[in-house]
């Protein structure tokens, strides 16, 4: 009789911490969200590829995690496979139609936000020429490389099968503040060449640059770390480009160090 009484009186505190649950469930999914949210706008975030540009690095459907800090603590680097927005710029390379209704532009943008369904006007592209490089397709006699600061590129571990560097010729001293980007598979990607009439003459605006994608994590069986290629770390490659302000910098210096010692030889 007592185990009776005790099992009735624990009925209603059961039913009271399981109501009180179900109240609390939609306040602990809110700030699920918002959290995940903050973390999304600020740290890191899914993307969703939505096109071949890219492969066979990343194929249609991959999804990747993108550093939204990195840039924060370091310059972009050739190499590097940025997002950046094409808002007002680029067309997209895959179109959407348009949500039907409020709901369904609403679940649209909370699925883009979290990598489940894609941006339709963010990019993904591999950073080849940083500003005050000179990129060029393509070299003569050397298998028909890109160059960039008259250093040939070997891409061969990244380019798509089969692929050339580029099916057209091109040469651009990339502006200050801009990227030039190329996908990896190179005969169906809408990059940098694509755009030649657009300001910059194809190259990107680094503010508009979203995060590096630094890991695969979708599909499960080919998640892994988005490296910088090796041809990228030649040492020429980063000579060239810094090689013109150190020389400025000494023309600079000769004319004011032969003033001072006009100015001394008078005194």
């Amino acid at each position: 009789m007592v185990a009776e009484d005790t099992h009735q009186n624990a009925k209603p505190g059961k039913d009271k911490k399981s109501g009180s649950f179900w109240r609390e469930l939609p306040v602990l999914i809110v700030v699920a969200l918002v959290l995940a949210l903050l973390i999304k706008s600020f740290v890191v975030q899914a993307f969703y590829i939505p096109s071949e540009s890219m492969e066979n690095t990343l194929l249609k459907n991959d999804r990747v995690l993108v550093n939204k800090l990195v840039y924060r603590v370091r310059d972009i680097e050739r190499g590097d496979i940025v997002v950046f927005s094409g808002v007002d710029s680029w067309a997209g390379e895959v179109q959407f139609d348009p949500p039907a209704n409020p709901v369904a532009g609403f679940f649209r943008w909370v699925g883009t936000a979290f990598g489940v369904v894609p941006g339709e006007k963010d990019y993904i592209k591999r950073v080849i020429g940083v500003p005050g490089d000179k990129v060029k397709c393509c070299d003569e006699g050397q298998g028909g490389r890109i160059t960039v600061n008259g250093v040939p590129l070997d891409e061969e571990s990244y380019l798509y099968p089969g692929d050339v560097p580029s099916l057209g010729n091109f040469e651009i001293e990339v502006p200050p503040g801009r990227l030039w980007v190329m996908g990896d598979h190179r005969s169906v990607s809408l990059d940098s060449r694509a755009h030649g009439g657009d300001p910059g003459g194809g190259a990107i605006p680094i503010d508009q640059v979203i995060g590096r994608a630094f890991v695969k994590v979708w599909p499960f069986d080919r998640a892994g770390i988005l490296p910088i290629p090796e041809t990228f770390g030649q040492k020429g490659l980063a000579a060239a480009a810094g090689a013109a302000p150190l020389l400025l910098g000494f023309v600079g210096a000769f004319p004011l160090v032969a003033l001072r010692r006009r100015i001394r030889v008078k005194r």
